[in-house]
């Protein structure tokens, strides 16, 4: 009998489930969760989905973290996110700085194709959560479906950067945080 394919969902982590921080979070402290996520992410967990996270962290190869407190960031979420009945599966990270040429550095789609090969799923069939434009080009490089929430960064765009970024990706579909796309990927 064939292996069935996990559900799969990729998400960014500062801006989606965490509190954007323009000076990067540096230490477990600093990482805030957004109100309701982290319920979003155990909300898919228990409805069957596996939560992958994919993020540039740039600040690791500009020397402001190292990987010490990269983990220790990452146990802080964990932790969180298990007192909530949620987990993520793993956390895919590009540590380039902007300035290093890389295929992993979304908006490149490096990252998503390490997921998709470790999880042997076609990434057409897999949802991947955003809040910057870079993020939605990511998704589209990758093959993802992209869905942009409106908290973190989506959330001071104006409605016509929103608009340019939905032309720039089409297809994208929008929802008002993690817990709405959690209800629309539950719901369908």
């Amino acid at each position: 009998m064939p292996m069935q394919t996990p559900k799969l969902v990729i998400t960014g982590r500062d801006g989606i489930l965490n509190v954007f921080r323009s000076d990067h979070v540096k230490a477990p402290e600093e990482w805030q969760p957004i109100p309701g996520a982290l319920e979003a992410v155990a909300r898919l967990n228990h409805a069957g989905w596996h939560v992958v996270v994919a993020t540039n962290q740039s600040g690791i190869g500009r020397g402001m973290i190292d990987m010490t407190s990269v983990n220790a960031v990452h146990s802080h979420m964990m932790r969180l996110l298990s007192e909530k009945g949620g987990r993520i599966d793993a956390v895919f990270f590009c540590p380039h700085a902007a300035t290093e040429q890389c295929e992993c550095r979304k908006p490149a789609p490096g990252l998503m194709h390490d997921i998709g090969e470790r999880y042997g799923v076609e990434l057409a069939a897999v949802p991947m959560v955003c809040d910057t434009l870079r993020d939605l080009e990511a998704a589209r490089a990758a093959g993802c479906q992209p869905h942009l929430v409106r908290s973190g960064r989506a959330a001071v765009a104006d409605e016509a950067t929103i608009a340019q970024w939905l032309d720039a990706v089409p297809g994208t579909t929008v929802h008002q945080d993690m817990a709405a796309f959690a209800e629309h990927v539950i719901g369908s």
